[in-house]
């Protein structure tokens, strides 16, 4: 048997291999002989693409970094981080560009059981890389480091984004779940305690009308899409990325989470000349509720 093996690694690695589409072949040809996994084969030419992407190609732009200014209030912090649901935050003070430190939301517990504790005390180090240092070099100083999150500067040494080792092993294995991932079972609309709403991006029209008492959408190119995050898109030009706000139907959708081109979850809140959802859908809404540490 290992001997049938060894003749089969051989015929598959036969050809001499000098290109990455060369590489990316043989990968096939072994999933097809069945010697490796179709996991196996996506996450090395996930390594195989990371080896040419730099920090700029995968980073989150400054324009959509979601930071801390050090002089508001512990009420506001909060409030900000249970929005938000990130589990570390880039603080400055005074101005974007003075970025002091890096917070991470669990050191607030320390914040809320001693109010006169200074943030200050609270920051971890900031770790600055440039947008042109490779993701393979960032990964390694990651892991030697044991840092999760690095601010991005560019040539003029001015902030242009960040960058989380999620990011980067996302490249590689794909979507990795996080606090916005739940099961298909658990539910696409969620009542959260500032009386909005988390919505999933897949959740199909007719949920939303039924949840948000709309009437027909407006246009026989609208009823074409089946779900809210393709509508949206579509009205919107592009895909919306975080932090980008559309207004649809007097509901203001405020994309949560996205990624691989796909928005995951909406923060939606019914505009102020809006009625509530429809009563009969708020039970269940509520039921859903997740927690509010989510």
């Amino acid at each position: 048997m290992l001997q049938r093996l060894w003749r089969s690694i051989k015929d598959v690695f036969k050809p001499a291999l000098k290109t990455k589409k060369q590489v990316i072949d043989v990968l096939h040809n072994a999933q097809s002989a069945k010697l490796i996994q179709a996991e196996s084969r996506q996450m090395m030419e996930g390594v195989l693409k990371v080896a040419d992407l730099k920090v700029r190609d995968v980073m989150i732009s400054v324009t959509r970094m979601d930071m801390i200014d050090i002089a508001a209030s512990f009420e506001d912090i909060l409030n900000q981080v249970i929005d938000i649901a990130h589990s570390r935050y880039p603080v400055y003070e005074e101005h974007k560009e003075n970025i002091i430190g890096i917070l991470l939301a669990k050191d607030l517990l320390k914040l809320q059981r001693s109010p006169n504790l200074n943030l200050r005390t609270l920051l971890r180090s900031v770790v600055m890389v440039p947008e042109s240092k490779s993701l393979v070099e960032l990964l390694k100083e990651f892991r030697v480091n044991r840092n999760h999150l690095a601010v991005v500067i560019d040539e003029f040494g001015r902030v242009a984004g960040l960058i989380t080792i999620e990011d980067v092993l996302e490249e590689i294995v794909g979507d990795i779940e996080d606090e916005f991932d739940t099961d298909e079972e658990a539910g696409d609309i969620f009542a959260l305690v500032d009386r909005t709403y988390r919505v999933a991006g897949k959740t199909s029209l007719k949920r939303i009308e039924q949840a948000f008492d709309i009437e027909d959408w407006d246009t026989q190119e609208m009823q074409s899409f089946e779900t809210i995050g393709g509508l949206i898109a579509h009205e919107m030009g592009h895909v919306p990325v975080k932090g980008e706000i559309f207004v649809l139907k007097g509901l203001r959708f405020e994309v949560m989470h996205s990624t691989a081109g796909v928005v995951k979850w909406f923060k939606v809140r019914p505009s102020a000349n809006r009625a509530k959802p429809a009563e009969g859908e708020m039970a269940t809404l509520e039921k859903n509720s997740p927690p509010a540490s989510s």
